[in-house]
């Protein structure tokens, strides 16, 4: 069944609901945007869903610690040129990110949009050798990420291509987490981020890019169920 009816609330529960769904978000954000406002306004029950999965997605502990998930953030909600992500600033610098680490991740999300330029210069290949794209693009990956570990700066980028839906840029990034040993549910973690800034169509592709590296042995598998 793809519409499915549901009991329908007078206005009277529908405002006590609303105001309890708020005064939730609220107490679980410390802000409320327009949209907040909005659902609870006309549907609560929605506004209780959401904020469940958002709970689950960016609140609660999964794989990376604190500093990880902000880095990620960081990168990611840059990526996406995503105007309210100054919410994670706060919360950057109280997982321990310095000053100089929060400007390392815009240079992370910067760098990452020089990957698609380089990945076609290799199309003049009378000129341009892949090997030596890659090893520049990759030094310029060096000097961007400047205090931020290596590992966690690997996936960020991983996250940053799959935002932009770069293909080649998320396949190359894939490659060297896993040449870093990053755990396969870290990345996962990273890459279901997607969805909040980006969509779902952008995660599916995400994880089609994914399955397709790991088949070709490239990787982990994004699953191992189904």
């Amino acid at each position: 069944m793809t519409f499915i009816k549901r009991k329908e609330l007078t206005p009277q529960e529908r405002a006590a609901k609303g105001a309890a769904a708020l005064a939730k978000a609220l107490d679980a954000r410390g802000y409320l945007l327009a949209y907040h406002r909005m659902l609870c306004t006309y549907d609560p029950d929605l506004m209780g869903a959401y904020d469940n999965y958002y709970r689950e997605l960016t609140l609660l502990e999964r794989s990376f610690t604190y500093f990880e998930r902000e880095v990620v953030w960081l990168v990611l909600l840059t990526s996406a040129r995503e105007a309210y992500g100054d919410i994670h600033m706060p919360r950057a610098e109280e997982s321990g990110l310095s000053r100089a680490q929060i400007h390392d991740c815009m240079a992370l999300a910067g760098v990452a949009e020089a990957y698609p330029a380089m990945d076609f210069s290799k199309s003049w290949s009378k000129w341009i050798s892949p090997e030596e794209a890659d090893a520049r693009y990759a030094s310029m990956v060096e000097v961007a990420r400047g205090e931020i570990p290596e590992q966690i700066a690997e996936i960020a980028l991983v996250v940053a291509h799959a935002a932009r839906k770069c293909r080649a840029g998320m396949r190359f990034h894939l490659k060297r987490a896993t040449a870093l040993e990053a755990p396969a549910e870290k990345i996962a973690e990273g890459v279901s981020y997607v969805m909040l800034p980006c969509g779902g169509p952008t995660l599916v592709e995400a994880c089609d890019i994914w399955d397709e590296l790991a088949r070709e042995g490239g990787c982990p598998p994004p699953w191992v169920l189904g």
